[in-house]
């Protein structure tokens, strides 16, 4: 595939309810979609009754979207690659897959996190372990609340890659009645305002949790918007992009609403569940932000910039820090100037 022809069909890496989503809204738009489903009774639900009633109970899937459990059949003549597998577990499924992946592909990013350990974001793992150019790696980034937007309510979103070309391409190729996506070359900033946010909202469900009220979450809110745009901005990230649907936009809907996995996992941890308690609550499932917020507050700490509230998490989660000791810290801190 060229960085100009259309994208006509697209191949989902991952069913769970953001990759199942982003099948739909492609479908919707007119592409012909393969959703891969690690379980194949996952696969064969989609196929038969088109529901995936695991992760988008009620949903009605288009007969556009297909799903196999076979990762060769799913990538097969696929002009576009959607990754849509959590963060973490992103390296080793794509040692599986690089070497199915059709040639001159664009390779799409659905996860929001920083691998532990490498510090790296998804769209520079993928370059690594798919040995690709960075110019065929786009992320998508913003407030999308998978149901919300499974039932087709309006939403808006940001496709980043640096081929500005690519961008547009997926930006037609998924352009809907109820799904509007923007496109941006700053690829660096929507992928650490997406990976950032989700630790601000574990703070913030963590404030309600508490049972704190609406100044004490919109206080930590803009406070970590502050300090994920630091980390960005030393990292070379444009400013304006942390104003936007890939900073702002997706900070707002991922710590206020309880469809937001973060935002509720931090509630359980402010009412004084344990780490492990939360974890069992929600299925053994760790929210995204629980691991993230060990990489990012490493990357402040090897750039130099402070991230206070990322950091109070991170102790929260790691090293048995209680809430209310987390929100004394918070509240006693020196005295600054609001922009610094």
């Amino acid at each position: 595939m060229s960085r100009t022809d259309e994208v006509r069909r697209v191949a989902v890496l991952g069913a769970g309810s953001w990759g199942t989503t982003f099948a739909k809204v492609l479908a919707d738009a007119g592409r012909d979609v393969t959703l891969w489903a690690r379980r194949p009774e996952v696969a064969a639900a989609i196929n038969e009754r088109r529901t995936n009633p695991g992760y988008l109970p009620g949903i009605t899937l288009p007969e556009r979207l297909s799903a196999s459990s076979d990762a060769g059949e799913t990538l097969e003549g696929a002009d576009a690659v959607v990754f849509a597998v959590p963060s973490q577990t992103l390296r080793s499924n794509l040692a599986r897959w690089r070497d199915l992946l059709p040639s001159g592909c664009t390779l799409v990013s659905l996860a929001k996190g920083v691998e532990l350990g490498t510090l790296k974001r998804m769209s520079e793992l993928i370059v690594e372990m798919a040995r690709v150019p960075q110019d065929q790696v786009a992320v998508v980034s913003g407030p999308n609340l998978a149901l919300e937007i499974a039932h087709c309510e309006p939403t808006a979103t940001v496709i980043a890659c640096v081929d500005h070309d690519r961008a547009v391409a997926l930006q037609n190729a998924c352009a809907t009645g109820y799904f509007r996506a923007y496109t941006n070359t700053d690829v660096l900033g929507c992928e650490l305002g997406g990976a950032g946010k989700n630790v601000i909202a574990l703070a913030v469900g963590i404030a309600a949790g508490m049972g704190l009220g609406d100044n004490s979450r919109a206080s930590v809110i803009t406070r970590g918007l502050a300090e994920v745009s630091r980390l960005g901005i030393a990292l070379g990230a444009d400013p304006l992009t942390f104003a936007g649907l890939a900073g702002l936009g997706d900070l707002v809907a991922t710590c206020s609403s309880p469809l937001s996995r973060n935002r509720t996992f931090g509630e359980r941890l402010g009412r004084g569940e344990t780490l492990a308690e939360a974890e069992r609550a929600n299925h053994g499932q760790v929210a995204e932000g629980v691991k993230s917020c060990l990489s990012i507050c490493e990357l402040g700490e090897r750039h130099g910039v402070e991230l206070p509230i990322a950091d109070a998490v991170r102790r929260v989660c790691h090293e048995d820090l209680s809430p209310s000791a987390m929100a004394k810290e918070l509240i006693s801190r020196s005295y600054k100037p609001e922009y610094r």
